[in-house]
């Protein structure tokens, strides 16, 4: 009986030890890319020890996103276990801050992106993404039981906010050595729970000349369909989902029309990035060059941003994509990403200067504004429930103009 016992402890380390590894790789390459040969190589087995565990692939990658999706809800029902929205914000932002902590001292594989959940079969996503559904709920309950329907429309936003900020954070987290950890989740707090304005819940875009960065009216070219096609689809399923049969299939072309235009897929994503880039960078500078202070011009930046994300023919492509790319293109592409969060940091800083922003971290709260347009296309079903699309914006952009803890 002891000696069965130490065998089933072993099978289950050795297990363990096989997500981890495969949960680094999968963030580090996606999950095409991901091979049971590299993950046994990865903790010294040949391939064929692998297959005692999970005789498939799938099986395996099926295991990385189970394990996730559980911690996710611990964490979750942790934070619940707090007494109000505040503690509960708090306790949540911590316990990444400290998984975080942990990766950096040398634990691996904790946490995983989801980003690829959708490109698995229906069967096998569908338990995955209703185990999701349950942490969302948990998160929008921090914020209390609505008492209407748009206060319930309200909380889910939060809760969208909040966890897509904790998913980014790993991402941005990696400019800051680990003894700053301390400060910057004290600055997170802030920031998600009060909001970024002097005035809270302060909100007046004005209109933005030109406005190129909108979908043309004007019937497209086939690149651009190409780029719109793909961009819809990528965010929809992800890297691997998004195949050019599917894409080329969606705007009823061939299959070979696609690789007269785009050597090969990445190149594709990688124009539907610099596509993404170019329109959030002309709505920035649009918003530079407007009248007022700059918490009017950033606003007006974001209502734009977010109409794209809602509402656009042609949304912003999620940073999602990034996961499949490889290092080197996925390293200029971080880059551009970061030149953009520091112009929002520049409007951040010269609306403390002029008053309209309370004082906060701008390079924190600029990863904020970030990851909160990024989540945003996540919520178009949920912004064509709201009767005046001006509304559905700013009851997404409040959880940035009047924080998550603001009293409703």
């Amino acid at each position: 009986m002891a000696e069965t016992g130490k065998s089933t402890k072993r099978f289950g380390e050795k297990r363990q030890a096989i997500v981890h590894a495969a949960s680094v790789l999968v963030n580090e390459v996606g999950v095409q890319a991901t091979t049971l040969s590299d993950v046994a190589r990865a903790i010294g087995l040949n391939a064929t020890s692998i297959t005692y565990y999970f005789s498939r692939k799938d099986q395996l990658i099926v295991a990385v996103y189970e394990e996730t999706l559980d911690r996710m809800d611990r964490m979750a029902s942790e934070a619940l276990a707090e007494p109000n929205p505040e503690d509960r914000l708090r306790k949540y932002v911590a316990q990444h801050v400290a998984l975080r902590t942990r990766i950096r001292n040398g634990e691996r594989g904790l946490l995983t992106a989801l980003s690829e959940i959708r490109s698995l079969d229906t069967e096998t996503q569908k338990p995955l993404l209703e185990r999701y559904r349950q942490v969302v709920e948990k998160v929008r309950s921090f914020f209390g039981e609505p008492v209407s329907a748009e206060q319930q429309a309200l909380f889910s936003a939060r809760a969208h906010v909040l966890l897509e900020a904790m998913m980014w954070w790993p991402v941005w987290s990696l400019r800051y050595s680990s003894l700053d950890f301390p400060r910057v989740e004290e600055r997170m707090v802030d920031i998600l729970a009060h909001g970024l304005p002097a005035v809270r819940g302060e909100w007046r875009p004005s209109r933005l000349e030109v406005r190129h960065w909108r979908s043309a009216s004007e019937v497209p070219s086939q690149n651009d369909e190409f780029l719109r096609a793909a961009t819809i689809m990528i965010n929809r399923l992800g890297y691997r989902g998004a195949s050019v049969n599917r894409i080329a299939e969606s705007i009823n072309v061939t299959k070979g029309s696609f690789y007269h235009h785009h050597e090969a897929k990445d190149e594709l994503v990688l124009a539907c990035f610099n596509n993404s880039h170019n329109r959030l960078s002309a709505t920035q500078m649009a918003g530079q060059n407007a009248n007022g202070d700059y918490w009017g011009r950033l606003s007006s930046v974001l209502y734009e941003l977010l109409r794209l994300q809602f509402f656009d023919t042609m949304p912003l492509l999620r940073t999602t994509a990034l996961q499949a790319l490889n290092s080197e293109h996925k390293a200029d592409v971080v880059t551009r990403s970061n030149r953009l969060a520091r112009r929002f940091a520049g409007f951040l800083i010269d609306g403390i200067a002029d008053g309209s922003v309370r004082p906060i971290d701008p390079l924190v709260a600029s990863q904020i504004i970030m990851s909160t347009l990024n989540a945003a296309y996540e919520a178009r079903r949920w912004a064509e429930r709201f009767a005046d699309g001006d509304e559905a914006i700013s009851a997404y952009a409040s959880t940035l103009f009047s924080g998550l803890l603001d009293p409703v």
